[in-house]
């Protein structure tokens, strides 16, 4: 089989079992997008929408956030992890957000990855997410799942991952892609005990094949 043939082959059977497939952050605009993001780094999206609710009661928007320091919004976080690093990050890309780009989310990556707290990874997230560019971003469930499925190969870090993903996926189904690989990953080809049984991508699987031998 190809890498092309298994791309298409992946590909469809995403497209015809999860035909929607978004990001479970909770949020109604692309500020709360953006802090939700940056607060997910290392933590699960779970604990991110249960801390959302009083930190936007507090700091409902990009001017009000700038306003503050580091220590106002840390109680708010102080159960996500790393809470020093992201209260100044959060303060940090609110002010920037208001003096440099008039309180309003950017939509090009280069100009997101700016913004204190925001990498690359976030910035696709914001792209893609918030603007449905062409953007995949590359988390530690991404990263997992697209070698294990052989859709990557040998790739050492995030940016190789996504490099040799977007080679082979059509642009117009990037954005979808970047989920359905987290989701996969998430629930199905988890870390440490994947759920090869519950799986229907074992017959162009890779990890499957080395681990079971062919389906």
């Amino acid at each position: 089989m190809t890498k092309k043939e298994r791309f298409e082959r992946i590909l469809d059977y995403f497209s015809k079992h999860r035909p929607v497939a978004e990001t479970e952050l909770e949020y109604t605009n692309p500020y709360e997008l953006l802090v939700a993001v940056i607060l997910s780094a290392q933590c699960t999206d779970k604990r991110v929408n249960l801390t959302m609710p009083s930190f936007l009661e507090s700091f409902p928007s990009p001017e009000s956030l700038s306003a503050a320091i580091p220590e106002e919004v840390f109680p708010l976080i102080k159960s996500i992890s790393y809470p020093n690093n992201k209260s100044r990050h959060l303060v940090g890309m609110a002010k920037m957000l208001v003096n440099d780009f008039g309180g309003v989310v950017p939509s090009d990556i280069d100009e997101l990855q700016k913004l204190p707290g925001v990498g690359r990874k976030t910035a696709n997230v914001i792209a893609s997410v918030v603007y449905n560019q062409p953007a995949l971003a590359v988390d530690t469930h991404v990263f997992r799942v697209s070698a294990r499925l052989g859709l990557t190969s040998n790739a050492k870090n995030p940016l190789q991952t996504e490099k040799q993903l977007v080679k082979y996926i059509p642009e117009e189904k990037i954005p979808i892609a970047h989920h359905w690989l987290i989701l996969h990953g998430r629930y199905v080809c988890v870390a440490r005990n994947p759920k090869c049984g519950e799986c229907g991508l074992t017959k162009w699987c890779k990890y499957y094949e080395k681990n079971f031998g062919k389906d």
